[in-house]
């Protein structure tokens, strides 16, 4: 089964659904950039940059992943694996922060993410410990969320910074890739806590390790620090593709 919502190589402005009561001629702000780590919260409210648009969606086509069909889902596969204890999170007071070297450092609100487009794929999660899971996810596409952030034409990498400490860093080009999504839907149901909600990284190009959950902070940087990745830091594989 493909995509529900086929994804497009060139995203519209009519794509981002108001947000906040902001008009799509007004979506995207210029702004200061921020420290890798540091909270920033900021406003969408200027016209897309150009360039910009050519960072993201100049990129030459990526390949999609072939998907599967909802008879194949198994919804007890996925195991439930923890970095430290379940973290307890406030939906209502919830922010995903975007910063680093962006023109835009954006603080959204769970009812702000989902105005965005939905994206629902049925995919192979694989764990790096041998064992594999057909699941069906739901959410934003996380090139849109970049998209909002303007990132400068610098950006190479994108970290990610979850409630429990977890952390990990991405390709840039693997970020943007059409199937990989900020989750807040399993199996057509909202997303458990324990698989990481409100918000989890998916994705069918990169291993179970990568796909960060509980995700509250996403850094567009040029360089990758020596914090590379809780696993990636303790040997494993950085770039872990699939």
């Amino acid at each position: 089964m493909g995509l529900i919502h086929t994804p497009s190589l060139k995203l519209t402005r009519r794509q981002f659904l108001t947000i906040s009561g902001i008009s799509g001629a007004s979506l995207l702000l210029s702004g200061c950039g921020s420290p890798l780590f540091e909270d920033v919260a900021g406003a969408i409210s200027e016209p897309l940059n150009q360039k910009v648009e050519s960072f993201i969606f100049g990129l030459k086509p990526q390949k999609l992943v072939p998907e599967f069909s909802v008879s194949e889902i198994d919804n007890k596969a996925l195991i439930v694996n923890t970095f430290r204890n379940t973290p307890i999170i406030d939906v209502e007071n919830y922010r995903l922060v975007v910063d680093g070297d962006v023109n835009n450092p954006l603080s959204l609100s769970m009812a702000e993410i989902q105005k965005l487009p939905l994206t629902s794929m049925i995919i192979r999660h694989v764990c790096v410990e041998g064992w594999a899971a057909i699941v069906q996810w739901a959410g934003v596409r996380l090139r849109d969320i970049i998209a909002l952030a303007q990132p400068k034409e610098n950006v190479k990498y994108a970290y990610f910074i979850s409630a429990d400490k977890y952390y990990s860093s991405w390709d840039i080009a693997s970020s943007v890739h059409p199937q990989t999504l900020l989750a807040y839907q399993k199996n057509g149901e909202p997303l458990p806590i324990d698989n990481g909600a409100p918000l989890r990284l998916a994705s069918p190009v990169k291993l179970g390790y990568k796909q960060s959950k509980w995700v509250t902070q996403i850094s567009l940087v040029s360089n990758l620090s020596r914090y590379k990745g809780y696993w990636e830091d303790q040997g494993y594989e950085w770039f872990a593709g699939l």
